[in-house]
């Protein structure tokens, strides 16, 4: 079945099977390989994206289901500048270790900034708990995101 997906921006057309994973079209058709697999079953976060603004994870939806939505992947959060606020305070404060969860803490971190009011350690310790880090624990995670929306 021929389906097109606008990702970052950029329109993919292709045909796939009906039963093809976003994730898997975001990484073999689109080629964009930030958003990782991990567990592929919605356990870990690791392949969260912005569908028309809001995080979901990708392993959990069919390619077919995002057809005529915005999708939005780690890739796209980096603007002409470089990467962005929530990606550089990761990066910089080093919250993350082997990086393999960065991807999914970059995509709510981000959704937080923009969405979120009032952000404070334990709003986004509680909207963090879809994305799972198993090397760097979370303290400095929520302490940098927090952070970051403070200065915002």
């Amino acid at each position: 079945m021929k389906i097109k997906l606008n990702i970052n921006g950029t329109n993919y057309e292709s045909d796939v099977e009906p039963r093809m994973l976003l994730v898997d079209f975001i990484r073999d058709v689109a080629g964009l390989k930030g958003t990782h697999v991990g567990c592929e079953t919605g356990s870990c976060g690791s392949c969260m994206v912005l569908l028309d603004g809001m995080p979901v994870k990708s392993c959990l939806m069919l390619a077919v289901q995002a057809e005529g939505k915005k999708i939005i992947t780690v890739e796209g959060l980096s603007g002409k500048n470089g990467l962005n606020k929530v990606q550089k305070a990761l990066s910089e404060r080093k919250a993350l270790q082997c990086g393999f969860c960065a991807a999914g803490f970059s995509i709510i971190g981000t959704w937080i900034l923009d969405n979120e009011e009032n952000v404070d350690y334990q709003k986004v310790k509680e909207d963090i708990a879809g994305v799972v880090c198993r090397c760097s624990g979370y303290d400095q995670i929520i302490k940098t995101i927090t952070e970051v929306a403070k200065n915002e």
